[in-house]
């Protein structure tokens, strides 16, 4: 396990990786910025360890396909209620000038 600086910088890379992943797999436009994007996948793939272990195929010998693809499709819904959501705190504190 990784820790310290690396891990830090680990966490931050694979959030952006599941992120863009998850934005793009995403129906219609996310108007969300990249920051938000990269804690989406960084909370996608806590997400997606976790489920990956309720269904017990969290470590399995080789690469973990089934984990990565929880952790893939729960970025993609991430993002889709990122977008909601900023989009409506974004827009909600705005009122047009008659």
């Amino acid at each position: 396990m990784l820790g310290g600086l690396w891990g830090i910088i680990t966490t931050i890379v694979v959030g952006l990786i599941l992120g863009v992943i998850g934005r793009m797999l995403a129906s219609g436009d996310q108007k969300i910025p990249m920051w938000l994007t990269i804690v989406v996948g960084i909370i996608a793939a806590f997400i997606g360890n976790w489920l990956a272990g309720v269904f017990g195929v969290r470590d399995t010998p080789g690469i973990d396909w089934i984990r990565h693809a929880f952790q893939v499709g729960a970025a993609v819904v991430g993002v889709i209620a990122a977008a909601a959501i900023y989009a409506k705190v974004k827009g909600g504190g705005h009122r047009a000038v008659t």
